[in-house]
């Protein structure tokens, strides 16, 4: 199941992750005031934090030692409770071979360093915005059946059980039961 919304005042938060202190000071002189911030200073330390936190995006470093960027976010995405989580993999790393690895090991977006501020604070909004709108549910405002997976329309309790083991009892809202009754009244 998708995470509830975001409070509408308060800042998405970002895991930052990066071995180099001064490359996290950097990336938070940009994103401090849309954002909050979180700071993992490895891979291991990543998904930790990522298990806690569950951030609205990533920004990964590749180079990295012991468990480098692309493993870190492949063992993100094992994970069903982190897999939604938008990384975009942010290195020094220009050759084509090494952007084509970031997207198969999960990345949504790749920005070579030195990093231009606008550009990374745009991708960051969009990918932020983007994950929001995946994470709405579509449900008819007549009929309140749900949008499924597979773009098929089905009953709300049914869906919401299939995917939450959860079973329901029905009954009528006052209002619903008020409506239900003044309806026998004038059959």
């Amino acid at each position: 199941m998708s995470k509830p919304p975001m409070e509408p005042d308060k800042k998405p938060l970002l895991l930052l992750v990066d071995d180099v202190a001064e490359n996290l000071q950097l990336l938070a002189q940009h994103l401090t005031d849309e954002y909050e911030l979180a700071f993992a200073m490895n891979g291991a330390q990543a998904l930790t934090m990522a298990n806690e936190l569950t951030p609205a995006l990533i920004l990964l470093d590749v180079m990295m030692p012991e468990l480098d960027g692309y493993e870190t976010c492949r063992r993100l995405k094992l994970n069903p409770a982190l897999r939604a989580i938008p990384v975009i993999f942010l290195t020094a790393k220009v050759e084509t071979d090494a952007v084509v690895q970031g997207f198969a090991a999960g990345g949504v977006d790749y920005v070579v360093k030195p990093f231009r501020a606008a550009e990374l604070r745009a991708r960051v909004r969009t990918h932020v915005e983007l994950n929001r709108l995946k994470s709405l549910l579509c449900v008819c405002a007549q009929c309140q059946k749900i949008r499924n997976d597979q773009d098929q329309w089905e009953q709300l309790d049914v869906y919401v059980a299939r995917h939450t083991h959860t079973t329901f009892s029905h009954g009528y809202c006052p209002e619903c039961y008020a409506q239900f009754m003044q309806n026998l009244k004038l059959a």
